[in-house]
């Protein structure tokens, strides 16, 4: 029964990077921190080339063969003049839905990058193969002109879903076992981590029985917390502009925040995943990776602590049409957001020098490589958000008292995108073809805030009732158009387990 929990344990890590920036106040951990085994760093540290390559380019073959035979899709049917007219006409940006190019091509990237990590590369490394996978789709399996922001988002968000992926599956390994035991655990790291589980099984690791885990990370400190409750959108703050329903919060703390005597890329990274069944809105509706590049300390006196990183971030946001009550039934979507290409400077600070309470901080300052953010005006194919690239920033506090009874925790991100390469004003979207319209949106430049409150207080064990309140507001000046202000209340009440 003990490895049936770890592996529950590890599946809710499976549905959370599948699918908080903010570390977690009150942070327990799911198992005793072990050590990898130097025999296993070796084992699974040589790198095979030919191996990693192959995976991704079957991959991309067999992924056409899907779309292409199964289900039939217009993109898949290629062919010599299709490879050629790429080729000559050039990336441009597409017009696809906001899930399919902020968090499919991304999780489509992941499996490029753990095709290189599982067969001995690293994390520098395997973003090389991730990059190749997506130029080799983008030129050659789509009789679709290439994209650019396909070519952005599939390896820089591949690598951070990527390597969190990489991480919890190697969590689950241990090549000691056997039986049923081993099974669920290889059936885990498949599940998670898809292009490692195909690498183990073409290697043999997947039964081989070893004397050690087979561990490159060992048993690192994690924290897990599944919230389960109600939730309510609100557009413009209002009761006839709403949504109600379930949701389901995943929350994921991976590593020490201040130990920064490893250099190794997302040692320490957070994961937070918003999953819900909410009226007409979509099932995921948040997901943010925060990892560490590198780091260093700066402070470690008397239980203050203090450091400064790089980080990588991914961010995703998404919501859906509401319907507006009343003799005017509009719909409208309340907020948009994609960041799956963002790098930036982090510093954490932690006072648990009083015997009651706590204190953390945190704030980052990125620069936004590729991001979308919903448009009032652009609607072309499935597209209603403009591309971007810009800045944002990203601050909170954490009030943890009596040490893990209560806590409360405010947070702020703020992103500020423009949009340069938009049409010209006499353009007629409708009759545009979206195969040509080489544009990222509206010529525009939009700010968008995210606030949190929450609370949570212990009501039995592990078991806590959680209670938040979320601001989403957009602001969006454009060139052609009058400005736009939009503003939306998220209210949830959760039971929250920590793990």
């Amino acid at each position: 029964m003990k490895i049936i929990r770890h592996i529950i344990l590890y599946v809710f890590v499976c549905m959370a990077v599948i699918p908080s920036v903010a570390q977690m106040p009150i942070k327990l951990r799911v198992l005793p921190t072990v050590a990898p085994d130097s025999a296993d760093v070796v084992y699974y540290s040589k790198p095979h080339f030919w191996r990693a390559a192959g995976e991704v380019v079957g991959f991309n073959l067999g992924l056409w063969a899907f779309d292409r035979y199964i289900q039939r899709g217009d993109f898949a049917y290629i062919s010599m003049n299709s490879v050629k007219e790429n080729f000559r006409k050039g990336f441009k940006w597409d017009n696809d839905k906001l899930g399919t190019n902020m968090f499919l091509h991304p999780y489509n990237g992941s499996l490029y990058y753990n095709a290189a990590r599982s067969n001995g590369f690293n994390y520098w490394q395997s973003s090389l193969f991730a990059i190749g996978g997506s130029a080799m789709w983008e030129m050659f399996m789509e009789c679709e002109y290439p994209s650019t922001n396909d070519i952005i988002a599939t390896p820089i968000g591949g690598t951070a879903i990527g390597e969190v992926c990489f991480r919890a599956s190697d969590a689950i390994i241990d090549d000691r076992d056997t039986g049923a035991s081993r099974f669920g655990r290889e059936a885990a790291v498949f599940v998670i981590s898809p292009m490692r589980g195909l690498t183990r099984i073409i290697t043999g690791d997947a039964w081989r029985v070893r004397p050690t885990r087979g561990r490159l990370y060992g048993t690192p400190p994690v924290s897990i917390e599944f919230s389960l409750g109600a939730k309510g959108v609100y557009l413009n703050n209002a009761v006839s502009e709403s949504a109600v329903g379930a949701t389901a919060e995943i929350n994921i703390e991976y590593g020490d925040r201040f130990e920064v005597t490893s250099t190794k890329p997302f040692d320490y990274f957070t994961v937070r995943a918003d999953l819900g069944v909410v009226s007409k809105q979509p099932l995921l509706s948040q997901l943010n990776i925060k990892g560490r590049l590198i780091a260093r300390e700066i402070m470690d006196i008397a239980s203050r602590k203090m450091s400064v990183g790089l980080y990588q971030h991914f961010d995703y946001y998404d919501s859906d049409t509401i319907h507006k009550s009343g003799m005017a039934n509009v719909a409208k979507v309340p907020y948009k957001l994609g960041i799956p290409a963002s790098l930036g400077v982090g510093w954490m600070f932690r006072d648990a020098r009083h015997p009651r309470w706590a204190f953390d901080a945190y704030l980052h300052g990125n620069a936004v490589i590729l991001g979308s953010i919903l448009s009032d005006y652009y609607q072309v194919d499935e597209r209603n958000y403009n591309l971007a690239s810009g800045f944002s920033f990203k601050g909170g506090i954490n009030m943890i008292f009596d040490r893990d009874r209560f806590s409360a925790s405010l947070g702020h991100e703020f992103y500020r995108l423009f949009t340069w390469k938009g049409y010209h004003r006499d353009t007629n979207l409708e009759r545009s073809d979206p195969r040509t319209l080489d544009v990222q949106g509206d010529h525009s430049a939009a700010s968008f805030h995210v606030s949190e409150l929450r609370a949570d207080l212990r009501v039995w064990q592990k078991l806590y009732l959680s209670a938040a309140v979320n601001h989403y507001y957009r602001v969006t000046h454009y060139r052609d158009y009058p400005r736009v202000k939009s503003s939306t209340t998220a209210v949830r009440l959760m039971l929250t387990y920590k793990l």
